[in-house]
């Protein structure tokens, strides 16, 4: 059994840590708060390929995405991402309302950024889409919390965009996202 994959056979190539932090600090002082969007456009455009690259490392370990159960799938996709280098993921959920993906060392954080706000904008694209080819349908994902904002971990909601959509303007009205999970459910 494989226990990781090529990267010259997929179509996706091997990024510093650093260079995604140098982009996004480029951005952030040449965009101000509109940097956001470019790298969440970015991330997005990628998950096609990414989800392709996903599809062919389980065929090679003799698995199929659709056929796996919803338990072998989360650490399956967990295996994934930290083999492809992203760092480990934890899939759960909240109330039935959202899923929830948790990483202690997800690599578009920055610890030594401390920026005030969730920052891994790149990841967010790239997580909605990839788990949207998944479910059949649209996703939007939302960071909640970061590492690159002081928290110890990162915090990925997804769901419909209806549902993170309601979640994120209740956060603007200062509730937590804990309580607008809660207020859905």
């Amino acid at each position: 059994m494989a226990t990781n994959f090529a990267l010259a056979s997929t179509p996706l190539v091997a990024l510093p840590r650093q260079s995604l932090a140098a982009l996004r600090a480029a951005l952030i002082r040449d965009l101000g708060g509109g940097y956001a969007t470019y790298l969440q456009e970015a991330g997005y455009a990628g998950g096609e390929a990414v989800f392709g690259s996903f599809q062919e490392w389980l065929a090679a370990r003799g698995e199929n995405a659709e056929a796996v159960g919803f338990a072998e799938f989360q650490g399956l996709a967990a295996e994934f991402f930290r083999d492809a280098g992203w760092g480990t993921l934890a899939i759960g959920s909240l109330q039935d309302v959202v899923i929830t993906l948790d990483t202690s060392d997800w690599s578009e954080a920055d610890p030594t950024l401390n920026i005030g706000f969730p920052a891994c904008y790149f990841s967010m694209g790239l997580l909605a889409d990839f788990f949207g080819r998944l479910a059949g349908s649209p996703l939007a994902c939302y960071e909640v919390e970061c590492r690159s904002n002081g928290a110890s971990y990162c915090r990925f909601l997804l769901g419909s965009a209806e549902v993170i959509g309601q979640i994120y303007q209740r956060m603007t009205e200062g509730v937590s996202y804990l309580d607008a999970v809660n207020e859905l459910a």
